[in-house]
């Protein structure tokens, strides 16, 4: 008998509280679910700035709990039914302030989420404290978090290190407030959602950790932040927005949406990690390297080494794999693919090894 195949309902903004509509979806089907719940903020009264001019703050009943006991009870509600939607290897990111992200990373790890990273969301823009008795609170808080320890996850190491200029990007992430035409308006041309993400924000937590086609699932859409960065990036969404007003816009902010491009290859970012491993010795094999024939350490100097018949190199009566003997000489882990060279009388020029071993790849691949 065939078995039958959980639908879900993809690129769809679903109306309702995300813990009733989550229960209606099919376990483990989501890739990865970022959420922005309330942050119970505690708000005591209007908010003025120093000219007189009220503070558009967060004052929504969504964002209103009688106590930190309610709160709790709602976030492991809605931490429980996103778990059950997740895959195995799936991630979830949640987003907080000091008020709330304490308490939400408690209940996480009840849950038997495992930590990945903390990120710090560094506002470039933040508001001012306006009675200047706090500091200015200028940063949230993402936590990043497997469904299950030690599971393989996705995260495109690769992709976000491209995104930073070749550097490795780091847990402090430096990006601005969501202002000018970024900003979803009401029909009144007032910001639609107080708390409006960034989509800078959302792109790279997307980019990192998903896949092209993956899913992912926002239980707190709002105006469709989340949904309009996983289009553009290629990915599917689904939404779950409790306020009719906030569907509505999201709605029609993704109608908008054209994809740009559908070539895979824009999407992806190869991770060599991954790559058909090529033994240095299929290089002697093929003959490309002979027997005998010398390498030379570095585009530069004097030093090398002799390719022996058994793919190791010997160098000063010491014998080893193109690595070892690059560690030795640099007395630190090495890779020797990078630091072996070779004579190339096409170009009369030294050559690295690395390029015949793309050269084995593309080979194969045809």
């Amino acid at each position: 008998m065939a078995t039958i195949k959980p639908t879900l309902p993809l690129d769809q903004v679903l109306i309702g509280d995300c813990r009733q509509v989550l229960a209606q979806l099919p376990e483990n089907t989501v890739d990865l679910i970022f959420a922005d719940p309330p942050y119970n903020l505690q708000l005591a009264g209007e908010l003025w700035r120093p000219d007189q001019t009220k503070v558009d703050a967060v004052d929504a009943e969504w964002d209103q709990f009688d106590n930190f006991s309610h709160y709790d009870s709602f976030t492991l509600e809605w931490l429980t039914a996103c778990r059950r939607v997740l895959k195995p290897t799936g991630t979830l990111w949640v987003i907080g302030s000091y008020h709330n992200i304490y308490r939400v990373g408690k209940i996480l790890q009840d849950l038997h989420f495992w930590i990945l990273n903390d990120i710090i969301w560094v506002k470039a823009n933040p508001m001012p404290n306006f009675h200047g008795v706090r500091y200015t609170n200028a940063h949230e808080t993402l936590l990043w978090v497997q469904k299950e320890k030690g599971a393989r996850y996705t995260f495109n190491y690769h992709a976000m290190k491209g995104l930073n200029d070749d550097q490795q990007m780091r847990s402090d992430w430096y990006i601005p407030l969501c202002t000018g035409k970024e900003r979803i308006k009401d029909i009144d041309g007032e910001k639609a959602h107080p708390t409006q993400k960034p989509e800078a924000l959302l792109y790279r937590v997307i980019l990192s950790s998903s896949n092209p086609e993956d899913v992912i699932l926002d239980p707190f859409f709002g105006v469709g932040t989340t949904g309009a960065v996983a289009r553009k990036l290629n990915r599917h969404f689904i939404g779950i927005e409790v306020d009719q007003s906030y569907a509505r816009l999201a709605k029609k902010r993704l109608a908008a949406f054209k994809q740009l491009d559908i070539d895979p290859t824009i999407y992806t970012t190869p991770n060599p990690r991954l790559r058909k491993r090529i033994p240095f010795g299929v290089l002697i094999e093929n003959g490309l390297l002979t027997p005998g024939q010398e390498l030379y350490f570095g585009a530069k100097g004097d030093i090398t080494a002799k390719v022996l018949a058994d793919g190791t190199l010997s160098h000063q009566n010491q014998r080893g794999s193109i690595h070892q003997v690059a560690k030795m000489i640099r007395n630190s882990p090495s890779n020797g693919w990078k630091l072996w060279f070779f004579w190339d009388e096409t170009t009369q020029q030294r050559q690295p090894i690395d390029t015949l071993r793309e050269q084995i790849r593309r080979e194969s691949s045809q």
